[in-house]
């Protein structure tokens, strides 16, 4: 199931691409960012209201550990989409996407770093690759 949800995730990143091209079209990329902001927050605060996520939970069971990282994983993420779209308006949206995409080598390395997750020659290899891929696109 986590490799379904995955492939959705990467559709759905790709439709994120080409809908915020075109919404950018005469928008400033900082307000198109945050409006998409606060669109995502409501849709999932509706999505987890639906799905009953808030039954049982309350913020104050939340360690201060939980709030530190999940704080800065929204910094990052925010930080992450307002470059994105800054780069997506004056940018090819393939070439900015596959660049982009270069998170996956930075996740690979720092998982392995922080998190202790596997790094063997697969994971090299299959890192080279994708960031092979990812200028061999931007330099069409």
């Amino acid at each position: 199931m986590a490799y379904i949800f995955a492939f959705l995730s990467a559709f759905t990143a790709a439709l994120v691409a080409i809908f915020g091209k075109l919404g950018l079209q005469t928008l400033d990329s900082t307000v198109a960012t945050t409006i998409r902001s606060v669109i995502m927050a409501l849709f999932l605060v509706a999505v987890s209201v639906a799905l009953k996520k808030f039954s049982g939970f309350s913020f104050g069971s939340l360690e201060s550990r939980d709030w530190l990282w999940i704080t800065l994983a929204g910094i990052a993420g925010a930080l992450s989409w307002l470059f994105y779209f800054a780069a997506l308006k004056i940018g090819d949206a393939s070439r900015v996407a596959s660049i982009d995409r270069l998170s996956i080598v930075f996740i690979v390395i720092l998982a392995a770093l922080f998190l202790g997750e596997g790094f063997g020659w697969k994971a090299i290899a299959g890192a080279a690759l994708m960031a092979v891929g990812a200028i061999l696109i931007t330099l069409r």
